[in-house]
């Protein structure tokens, strides 16, 4: 939560007392507290003061996002100041004789915006917002529901499938659940069920974790997957392709999608098994929409055209995703092939997501750069007797380190700014022999889009808790079991699968 947002919760013009400001942004409070007592630390052998003070500005971003304490976009702007500061007068650690100097500081807290992963998600976040300003998402949702019948179970087949398609199409996951959300709330209402009824909670929870599982199946899906690539390419100069991530994850997210259905369906059962009058309902939706219009056909041949570029990196072509998704940007925009003006697109782009995931990227960048990382990961590797483990404990140890702290968090992007270049410093620090770190690195982010149990763990989850077609506690007690499913898979799918393609 912002200041600017906690000073003017009190009674309206009534200016807060000092100290109600300071209940209000405890959070904050604690990562200040945070920074100044690492910063304060005596300096362990073997680790730089620009080091140091990473790890103290690590804390501050941890705390600050845990308790959303800021919001994103002004957390990466005070962090970028932090470092421009902090790191601005430390020892530089390649000559320690000589200070880094704020300029350096600040290079370094922007050094995530020269990226190509933050290339790919600004123009994933235009295409979102090219797909629901000319409604071909809904029009996409609405064909494929019309085609799944009114038994009850039926209608969460046909959920989890639109949610399957979509994620494909729009690679945004709250753009993807906001499209959904308004169609599902439709459905319930043209059921004639009640909206707190067993049969609504069910098929909004569904919405929202079918788009949870495939942000780990597609690595367009979700801008966490971006925030691993950026690291994997900068820290292990591999990439990961979008067919190589697909045949990877979607094994996962199939069998999660299946789990989904029969979790939903056996946890909290329909109140009706037949949904009359629920085609009528969508075919209305659908000749409200109209026939087909051509700014949907311009985006529908654009985005097929990219998804086969996607499809086809390292076989068919050397062009890797960000630049294939940038050129289809690009033709957007252009007159005569445009979909929408910038000024149209302008007010849709979620501009603090971008921010984040700049300042992220740069985050854990300058982490390995002052060596604050690596010699974080040391601790971890003995804490955890991880040096000389197998890949299999060491894949179990960090996946449920993982599921934990997610619980803190209430954006994966953040969790995997925060965790990734640790999680890569922990895997180059073990032991076994033959570790494939960049194969681990991705099973690990896929454990990252688990934002199954608290509804405020992923801004989705949010998008659909404010329906109110479901109880926290519902989403709770299944997503605990999802959770559960999901970390069996990650155990069994290492043990074989991804042993068999290399990646254990």
């Amino acid at each position: 939560m912002a200041i600017a947002d906690t000073v003017s919760t009190p009674t309206a013009g009534v200016p807060p007392t000092w100290s109600s400001w300071a209940r209000a942004n405890w959070g904050l409070w604690l990562a200040v507290l945070a920074l100044i007592v690492v910063v304060l630390l005596p300096t362990p052998a073997g680790l730089p003061i620009a080091g140091q003070r990473m790890l103290a500005i690590l804390a501050f971003s941890v705390i600050v996002w845990m308790t959303e304490a800021l919001d994103y976009a002004v957390s990466g702007v005070v962090i970028a100041a932090l470092m421009a500061f902090l790191l601005g007068l430390s020892p530089n650690p390649a000559n320690p004789s000589v200070l880094m100097g704020t300029s350096a500081g600040l290079g370094l807290a922007f050094s995530g915006f020269a990226s190509t992963a933050l290339a790919l998600v600004a123009s994933a976040l235009f295409l979102a917002a090219a797909m629901t300003a000319t409604g071909l998402d809904k029009r996409i949702a609405l064909n494929i529901l019309s085609r799944v019948g009114t038994e009850a179970r039926h209608v969460v087949v046909g959920t989890i499938l639109v949610g399957f398609v979509i994620a494909f199409l729009v690679p945004s996951t709250t753009a993807r659940v906001a499209c959904l959300v308004p169609i599902t709330l439709g459905m319930i209402a043209a059921f004639g069920v009640s909206k707190k009824g067993a049969f609504a909670g069910m098929l909004m929870i569904t919405t929202v974790q079918t788009a949870s599982i495939w942000n780990v199946g597609i690595k367009t899906a979700a801008a966490q997957n971006m925030v691993a690539i950026g690291f994997i390419e900068k820290m292990l100069n591999k990439s990961i392709t979008w067919l190589e991530w697909l045949i990877a994850a979607a094994p996962f997210s199939i069998l999660m999608s299946v789990a989904l259905y029969f979790v939903m369906t056996r946890m909290m059962p329909p109140e009706i098994k037949e949904v009359p009058g629920g085609n009528a309902a969508i075919r209305k939706s659908l000749t409200e929409l109209g026939p087909i219009k051509l700014p949907e056909l311009k985006l529908l041949v654009i985005s097929l055209t990219l998804l086969g570029f996607w499809a086809t990196e390292g076989a068919l072509h050397k062009f890797d995703t960000s630049s294939t998704t940038i050129a289809a940007v690009a033709l957007m925009f252009l007159p005569g092939i445009g979909i929408m003006t910038w000024k149209e697109a302008q007010p849709r782009i979620p501009w603090g997501t971008i921010v984040l995931f700049g300042i992220g990227i740069s985050l854990g960048t300058a982490l390995l750069q002052t060596k604050g990382a690596p010699w974080l990961a040391d601790i971890v590797v003995a804490g955890f007797g991880l040096k000389q483990a197998t890949a299999m404990f060491i894949l179990g140890v960090m996946s449920l380190f993982l599921i934990f702290i997610h619980l803190g968090f209430a954006s994966a992007t953040a969790l995997a700014s925060a965790m990734i270049p640790i999680t890569i410093a922990v895997l180059q620090g073990v032991g076994t022999e033959g570790i494939n770190i960049v194969g681990m690195t991705m099973l690990l982010q896929f454990v990252v889009s688990f934002g199954f149990i608290l509804v405020v763990n992923a801004p989705q989850n949010m998008v659909a808790y404010g329906t109110e077609t479901f109880e926290a506690k519902d989403f709770v007690r299944t997503g605990l079991v999802l959770t559960a499913i999901g970390f069996a898979l990650i155990m069994l799918l290492g043990a074989t699968y991804w042993r068999w393609l290399g990646y254990v």
